[in-house]
Formats: C-alpha cells, sequence, structure tokens
C-alpha cells in the first residue's frame, strides 16, 4: 500500500514537473521587450520627449507584457535610417516622419505634411475617419511595415534665415535645410535643397554648408540653437501646415501580437497625438518669447511675393502627382485631394472667421 501510494505521489510529482515544463516557456512568451528606434536626439523637447511618453504608454498600459525600449537618433542606427532598420528587423519600431522615407514612394509625404495643405485636425479626420489609414497601409504593405499617426507638432514655423527675405530674388541659390514634398516647393522657387536630421542641422549653418533652415517651431528650434546663428526667423509655414509625426511597426510582429496588445499600441499612439499637439502649444508661444526678447531674433511673416508663387509651385507639384505613373502614388494623392476639398470647408466655413474675429474683436489684456 505504501507502494502504491508513493508511485501516485510519483506520477503526480511528475505530471506536475512536466506541466511546469510546458509552461514555462508559453509564460515567458507573454512577456517581449521590443526596440524604437527614433530619427531625434536624446531628450528633445517635444519629439523625442513624445517617443519615449509613447514607449513608457506601451509598457505600462500592457504591464510589461510588451515592453518598449527607445534608442535615440544614432544610438542604434542613424537618424534617417530607422525606417530601414524595422524593414531589415534590426527594431521593431521607427518613431520618426513619413516624409522621410520618400525616396521609398513619394506617397508617403501625404501621411506627415503637404504644402498648403491639411491642418492636423483635417489630417487626423482623414486617416481616421476618410481612408487615409487604409490608403497609408497599401503604401506601407510594399515594405512589411504598418504606420500610425503618434505625434502632431501642428502648423510649423517656416525658417531659420541668415538674411531678411524681400521676394524671390533672395530664394535664388539659397542652402536651405528642408524635406518632404514642401522641399521640391523651396527647390522649384530657386533653393538647393537638402535633407538632414534635426541634430546635424546646427553644425552645417555654423559651417556654412547651409543658408537657412527649418525643422518644427519654437519650443524644438531654441533647444537646437539655431538662432546663434541666423536672426530672421519665419514664423508660419506654408509647406507644413499640421504636421504628423509617425510610429512605423513590423506589421508581421504587430499582427503576432494578442488583440489587446495590437489595440494598446493603436489607442497609446491616438493618445499621443494629442498629448504632443498639447505640448507644442503650451510651449511655442514660452520659446517665442524667449527667441525674442531674450536673443533678438526677428520674427516676420513671408512676403506676398514668395507665398504666391509657392501656392502656385504647390498646385504644380499636387498635379503631376494626380498624374503620376506609380498606380499608388496617384490613388493616394487622389484620396488625399478628395478629403481636403471635403475638410477645407469646415476649417475655412467655421475656425477661419471665428479666429479673425476674435483676433480683431477680442481682448482680456
Amino acid at each position: 500500500m505504501e507502494r502504491r501510494h508513493f508511485l501516485r505521489g510519483a506520477a503526480v510529482a511528475g505530471a506536475g514537473a512536466a506541466a511546469a515544463g510546458l509552461a514555462a516557456p508559453a509564460v515567458a512568451q507573454e512577456r517581449q521587450t521590443w526596440r524604437m528606434v527614433t530619427t531625434w536626439p536624446k531628450n528633445f523637447p517635444g519629439l523625442g520627449v513624445g517617443a519615449q511618453r509613447l514607449a513608457d504608454r506601451i509598457t505600462a498600459m500592457s504591464d510589461g507584457r510588451l515592453t518598449v525600449e527607445v534608442y535615440s537618433a544614432g544610438e542604434l542606427v542613424p537618424a534617417l535610417g530607422t525606417f530601414d532598420a524595422v524593414i531589415e528587423g534590426s527594431a521593431e519600431m521607427s518613431h520618426g516622419a513619413a516624409y522621410y522615407w520618400q525616396n521609398k514612394s513619394p506617397a508617403t509625404a501625404f501621411f506627415t505634411g503637404v504644402p498648403f495643405g491639411m491642418t492636423s485636425r483635417e489630417l487626423a479626420a482623414w486617416v481616421r475617419y476618410m481612408g487615409g489609414q487604409q490608403l497609408w497601409d497599401e503604401v506601407y504593405d510594399q515594405f512589411g511595415v504598418k504606420g500610425f499617426l503618434n505625434g502632431d507638432t501642428g502648423t510649423q514655423a517656416g525658417g531659420w534665415f541668415r538674411n531678411e527675405l524681400t521676394g524671390l530674388s533672395d530664394i535664388q541659390g539659397l542652402k536651405f535645410r528642408t524635406p518632404g514634398l514642401g522641399g521640391q516647393v523651396w527647390a522649384k522657387l530657386g533653393a538647393t535643397v537638402v535633407n538632414m536630421p534635426g541634430g546635424e542641422i546646427f553644425a552645417n549653418l555654423q559651417s556654412g554648408a547651409l543658408d537657412a533652415a527649418e525643422f518644427v517651431g519654437p519650443y524644438n528650434d531654441l533647444a537646437l540653437g539655431f538662432h546663434q546663428i541666423a536672426k530672421y526667423y519665419y514664423v508660419s509655414s506654408f509647406i507644413e501646415p499640421g504636421l504628423a509625426t509617425e510610429l512605423a511597426v513590423s506589421k508581421a510582429k504587430f499582427e503576432a501580437l494578442p488583440a489587446d496588445l495590437q489595440a494598446i499600441v493603436e489607442i497609446a499612439c491616438q493618445a499621443e497625438y494629442d498629448q504632443v499637439a498639447s505640448d507644442f502649444y503650451a510651449n511655442d508661444p514660452i520659446a517665442i518669447a524667449k527667441l525674442v526678447n531674450d536673443h533678438g531674433v526677428i520674427t516676420g511673416l513671408f512676403p506676398e511675393e514668395i507665398l504666391q508663387a509657392a501656392a502656385a509651385a504647390s498646385k504644380e507639384l499636387i498635379e503631376t502627382l494626380l498624374a503620376s505613373d506609380d498606380p499608388l502614388t496617384k490613388k493616394v494623392t487622389e484620396g488625399y485631394v478628395a478629403a481636403f476639398e471635403t475638410l477645407r470647408t469646415r476649417t475655412e466655413q467655421t475656425d477661419l472667421p471665428f479666429l479673425v474675429a476674435r483676433r480683431e474683436y477680442f481682448s482680456l489684456g
């Protein structure tokens, strides 16, 4: 009897050990760590901080089941190599801006910012409710990647210039850092356009390799120190009216996640889109006051001659994309234009009249 009891006990213990052996890998598989590579300098206001906050949100919301580790520009891959890192599998996530990858497809630029195009609210409406996300998915399917809006700078600043701009003649041959479709517009106006990461702009301005540069706006630009070299700051951009940043995720790895973790990534990105917008809205006015009052920066708006020529160049560029030989670029452009023509009526018929009336007739100062 004792022997039978011993055998039963051994069997139970053996089964328990076997179950534990089988269960351990399953538990381990529930927790994973992903790498997020970014195009931003470490602790960079607004964008770099937003990338870290997004990673922390995903980690906390998943209770550590999906832990995201952030690598700033240059730590794991070069700043403009982050998208390729996701494609190649050396990182699971890239935090940057879709228009940085327009050499892969011109259609990518529509998910960041278009000259004279959508504001940030309009862009979010297109992506979330008017087919923009589906078009974005088609573009990124080519690369095995899925994109999410995850940051909003609002309307950006027009850029830093060593000398005042009085008209189109001042743009000819100007060495200007500016990316995306906007860079193509400035090139049409006569500038020599280059693109480079934000962390490299100051040194190139300082050396004279650049005559002018635009990056984001006062909050970021103050931190990067552009005011030490260029004193003329044009505060309203026509090429980036509502710039969005993106989280690009390996599609295969994203689809392998449980449904709740997929939802956490998506919802965290939506929350961060609005959080970053609030961060910039709160800090841009403070930064511009410091630039003017403490550093002698001269602010202004672009001359009418430049704005009119830029609008004509922007229209010409969009018409070229509408006639593109690439069916997907043509399809995205058509989708963007159709949504833009609808959404601008809301902005121009409702928001704009209010803003004009408030500026003209209302003050608490």
